[in-house]
Formats: structure tokens, sequence, C-alpha cells
């Protein structure tokens, strides 16, 4: 069954009409849960589009049409540098962005340079809605398996090699009644690694996508053993509980 993306309908028409203003845009779609899964009343409209030429300049002259021509209440731009051939940024349609007594409205903004080839990988994204793609410059493929498995097997060889060490420094915090330390640790080192093994034993193709997407991407009932993991009382026995599924899942990795 297909998203429900009707509460931005203003935006997509929007989105239709943006290759025209902003000849540059070459390739524009939605992505995000309305392609991969997940899409409910709060969530945000992923965008990416990719450009000829200067994607900063591209960028801007997109974000200023939003601005003209939606009600916006506020925008995060990302630092320049979290991408090196473009820019990012969140649009909120809506005062306090947080009230979730009503749908959300809020956009997730990425404009790209263009690749001398633009690939996605729908194991890993979803089927992108394509709103604008003329030239088919967007090609649906996956990723290097070789390169993807090269880093999981690096995964799973760091999580090994630092588990002595990883558990020593979460007892030590613990130990010091160092809380906010031990919080961090735990999860740093008890908690996203035995996901990250948990994501590369079940859903190897989006072994680095974290703590989201637990239910959709483990085996019933993996997310709420992993919530029970989080920090809260009795940490040290939570912390020793994810050590321990850690070497269950390297042993059987391994």
């Amino acid at each position: 069954m297909s998203a429900d993306l009707s509460r931005y309908d203003d935006v997509l028409d929007l989105l239709r009409d943006l290759p025209r203003r902003v000849p540059a845009l070459q390739v524009v779609v939605v992505n995000g849960s309305a392609a991969a899964g997940g899409w409910d009343d709060h969530s945000d409209l992923d965008i990416e589009a990719w450009c000829s030429g200067d994607a900063a300049t591209t960028y801007a002259a997109v974000l200023a049409l939003l601005r003209a021509e939606l009600t916006v209440d506020s925008v995060w731009e990302l630092p320049e540098a979290t991408w090196p051939d473009g820019r990012q940024c969140f649009v909120h349609l809506q005062p306090d962005a947080a009230d979730l007594s009503r749908p959300t409205r809020l956009l997730d903004i990425v404009v790209l340079t263009t690749p001398e080839r633009l690939t996605m990988d729908t194991r890993r994204h979803g089927t992108p809605i394509v709103v604008h793609d003329p030239d088919g410059l967007l090609v649906l493929e996956d990723d290097d398996e070789a390169e993807l498995a090269a880093q999981r097997a690096q995964a799973i060889e760091q999580t090994a090699a630092r588990r002595q060490t990883a558990a020593w420094l979460v007892e030590r915090a613990i130990a010091r009644d160092d809380l906010a330390e031990a919080t961090l640790l735990h999860l740093r080192f008890a908690v996203e690694p035995l996901v990250k093994l948990l994501r590369i034993q079940h859903s190897p193709a989006r072994f680095d996508f974290g703590l989201r997407y637990l239910r959709t991407d483990l085996p019933d009932g993996f997310a709420e053993r992993v919530e029970a993991l989080l920090p809260g009382p009795d940490l040290a026995v939570r912390s020793r509980a994810a050590f321990a599924w850690q070497d269950e899942v390297l042993d059987q990795l391994r």
C-alpha cells in the first residue's frame, strides 16, 4: 500500500514545477519513509534532488522558492561541510514541530551535484517516488556488494577486538558512579555495536542504519529486547546482558 502523501499536496505541486523555475535541476525524488515504508502522520517528507553545475547555487534557489511559495515557520540549514557536493536543510511548515497533536509538515531537503552515474539501492532506501527525471538519469541498482561486505567484515572484526576494552570502560564508569559517562559508553560500546551485529545478521544491506527501523529490519521481538537494554535502572545488568548478546551473535557470524 502506497503512502498517503496528501497533506503534502501543495509541496508536491511545487516540486513538479521546480525544474521549470530552477532549470539546473535534473532529478527530483521523494524517498525516506514514503518510499521505504513506515510512513505515518508524523513523517517528514524527504526530498532529494540532483542538479548540473554548482549544487550550492541551485540549493539556494530552491530554498528561496520554498520560502516564497510556502508558509515556512523555520529552517535548519546543516553546515556547508556536511555534504561535499551539496547542501541540506529541514524546512518546518508549522510552529512547534514537537507538537504531535496534529499531523507533521516538515521537509528534509538535500540538493546534490549530479554524479557521472546516479544510482540508488532500493534494498537500503526503498523505491523512490520520481517527481522529475526526464532523461532517465537515476538508475535503480544495488550498491557495490563487495564494498558493503568489506565494511560489514570490518565492523565484526572491530567489535570482537574491542569487546574487552569496551566492557571495562562501561564497568569502570559505573564503579565510579559516573552515571552520565556510563550511560554514554553503554550506548556507544554495548548497545550500538550489538544492533550493528544484529543488522549484519538479519538486514545486511542496512547494517549501518543504527537504532532506527528496528521493528521493520529485525525479527519479531528483537526491537523489544534491544529496548530492554537501553539505559535505566541496574545499568550494569543491562550492560552485561548487551555484551553477552554481542558474544552470542559474534559466535554466529564468525
